[in-house]
């Protein structure tokens, strides 16, 4: 029977709290301010992403639920049984269960930034399948992840399956989304398959109310990252100075995230004064949308190869397999 695995810090909490520092620091310094979006999730972030996912306005999670349960049987025809499942930017793991049970794993180590977060997700995966071997690691999965030193002996040249949901890879700009993908496939070795879910392109107001609910559950998972600078970067931001806005950018396909400056204002992090003028934003997050061509161009780029895709009957979201190529990839 397989115990409760403590949480592994791949990255020691200083170390990540520097970079959380340096990258703040510099983002505000910018012209166009920005921070990157992995900062949205210490434990209040991650608790009001998880409540975002069960909006009416917020598609992506149920229909990609939805896709991973009607199509259950074919994945786990496609994947097959007895790797090692190995999910990035784990969070509340709502959708491992629909994945052990479809691909019938040797071990499962979900991966996550916020590891108290992580720690108590895997409580109810540990008591739900007590033979498997479940490994939480804290760490950023941005870069390659030495994960043969955390299984358990005699897995450690087991063929692995990433497993990506949520359309994380979104937040990424191009370039980035293929680094990650290319450390992925570092991380996971040869022989690997990434399953990865992937939002498409729709209709505007479709896309603006999923980031801009009626509730403001999502203004408030904004908020809360001007909130973390505050509480953990001797911030003065005023929260009441600051609005969520979402907004589309067609040229670049992707829904666009800020907060916005309701008024002139100025605070310190860190000890160091910054300014905005009224309307000035500072940009949180991207969500990139892909049709068939753009995921399939931003796979191979990354080094992975197409081999199947499962979508809804209304098109919004897809689900793709994809299979490690070789390791001979021009920069």
């Amino acid at each position: 029977m397989a115990t409760a695995a403590p949480c592994l810090s791949e990255i020691p909490r200083d170390t990540l709290q520097a970079q959380f520092r340096a990258e703040v620091l510099q983002g505000l310094s910018q012209p166009r301010k920005a921070i990157p979006a992995r900062w949205f999730y210490d434990r209040r972030g991650s608790e009001l992403f998880e409540e975002i996912t069960q909006l009416e306005e917020y598609y992506p999670t149920r229909t990609e639920i939805g896709i991973l349960t009607d199509r259950q049987d074919e994945i786990g025809r496609a994947v097959g049984s007895g790797r090692v499942i190995v999910e990035f930017g784990a969070g509340s793991a709502t959708k491992t269960p629909l994945l052990l049970d479809a691909a019938a794993p040797s071990a499962y180590l979900p991966i996550d930034i916020s590891g108290d977060f992580l720690r108590d997700a895997c409580g109810p995966l540990e008591d739900s399948y007590p033979e498997l071997p479940i490994v939480p690691a804290e760490a950023d999965f941005m870069q390659p992840i030495a994960i043969e030193a955390l299984l358990p002996d005699g897995m450690e040249q087991e063929q692995r399956l990433g497993f990506f949901p949520g359309s994380t890879i979104g937040n990424m700009e191009p370039r980035a989304a293929i680094d990650l993908l290319r450390s992925m496939r570092e991380t996971l070795g040869p022989d690997s398959l990434l399953l990865i879910g992937m939002d498409r392109v729709k209709p505007r107001p479709v896309l603006e109310a999923a980031y801009d609910d009626a509730r403001g559950v999502t203004a408030a998972f904004n908020l809360n990252l001007a909130a973390r600078i505050n509480r953990e970067l001797d911030g003065s931001l005023p929260l009441d100075g600051l609005r969520h806005r979402a907004i589309w950018n067609d040229r670049h396909a992707r829904i666009e995230m800020h907060l916005v400056a309701q008024r002139d204002i100025g605070f310190e992090v860190c000890g160091r004064r910054f300014t905005m003028d009224e309307g000035e934003t500072i940009h949180t997050e991207n969500s990139h949308k892909y049709d068939m061509r753009s995921a399939a161009t931003l796979l191979l780029g990354g080094g992975w190869e197409p081999l199947s895709t499962w979508c809804d009957e209304d098109s919004h979201f897809m689900v793709v397999l994809a299979r490690a190529m070789g390791s001979d990839l021009s920069a």
